[in-house]
Formats: structure tokens, C-alpha cells, sequence
């Protein structure tokens, strides 16, 4: 048998301190690191239109990413976001294309460099007889549109946004 620890023969009442020093520690640690994890690397953020319907619906909220996406190279079909251009608002949309690509919209299809991009998160029976470019996206920023086309206010509208601009990626949407 081994010898009794300090704390052991301490009276039980100096014990039941230690013990809850210990435990307000643990709970002031775990705090500070969900307080540091949600400044720092993830968010929840509300959706405030229906522009990404029906991937986020407009009240539901999607967690996000915040280490700045415009730090490393964002991709095509990501879903971003960065502070409107006209308003500073929070808005959420997806990357269409990046710097150098062109981006046409032929009767409601998405084309980039020419070529088809499926969307089947796009219902293009409600967007039928929408035209758009061609544009090119200029070096280092991106063109964004929002998935329900009929009703996003987007890159066709405000141009393309600086890529450095980007606040965070959307990890997941919660409905």
C-alpha cells in the first residue's frame, strides 16, 4: 500500500475546496476555448434570404469556417461569405468562377469557359429565359451567385467581389 498523497490527509473540507479550484478551472478552460473557437474558427450565421434556396432556406443557419478563405485558394461550388458590397451586410453565396474563367448563364444554364457546369441544386425551371455575359473574372477575385437565381442579388448585379474580401466558407447548413 502506498502512502497516503497530500491531499489525501488534508481535512476534507480543505479537500472539497482544492477539488472545486480544479473544477472552476476545467469549465473556465473549456469556456475560453469555445469563446476562442467561435472568434476565431467557427460560426453559426442566420440566412437572410431565400437567394440560396433550397440549399439554405431564408431563417435557417449554417456554420461557417472563419479563417479567411481569401488566405487560400477558394473553388468553384464553394459557398462563401463576405460582407455585401452596397451595404456591409453578411451575405452567403456560392463561387461560380474565379480569376481568368468567363461566366455565361444561356437560357438559365450555367456555362464557365465554355463549358456546362451541372447545378443540380439549381430548379432552372423557375429561372427559364435567364441570359447573362460572357464575363471574365478578373485575377485574384471571384464571381458569386446565389443557387435560387430568381431571386439573388449577386455578381450579375453588384461584379465580382475581391477574393480577400471572403469572411468564411459555409461547413454546414442547418434547416
Amino acid at each position: 500500500m502506498s502512502a497516503p498523497t497530500a491531499l489525501e490527509q488534508a481535512p476534507p473540507v480543505q479537500r472539497r475546496r482544492v477539488t472545486q479550484r480544479r473544477t472552476l478551472v476545467a469549465v473556465l478552460l473549456v469556456l475560453s476555448l469555445a469563446v476562442a473557437a467561435r472568434m476565431w474558427l467557427v460560426a453559426p450565421v442566420l440566412v437572410a434570404s431565400d437567394s440560396m434556396a433550397p440549399t439554405l432556406e431564408e431563417g435557417s443557419l449554417a456554420l461557417v469556417l472563419k479563417p479567411d478563405p481569401g488566405a487560400h485558394r477558394v473553388s468553384a461550388g464553394t459557398t462563401v461569405v463576405f460582407p455585401h458590397p452596397e451595404d456591409g451586410s453578411t451575405t452567403i453565396k456560392r463561387v461560380i468562377a474565379t480569376g481568368g474563367q468567363t461566366v455565361e448563364l444561356r437560357d438559365a444554364l450555367l456555362f464557365v469557359d465554355g463549358q456546362e457546369v451541372p447545378e443540380p441544386f439549381v430548379d432552372h425551371s423557375r429561372i427559364d429565359g435567364t441570359w447573362f455575359g460572357p464575363a471574365v473574372v478578373p485575377p485574384g477575385h471571384v464571381f458569386l451567385m446565389g443557387d435560387n437565381r430568381g431571386a439573388s442579388v449577386d455578381s450579375r448585379h453588384f461584379g465580382t467581389i475581391p477574393a480577400e474580401e471572403l469572411e468564411a466558407t459555409v461547413l454546414w447548413p442547418w434547416r
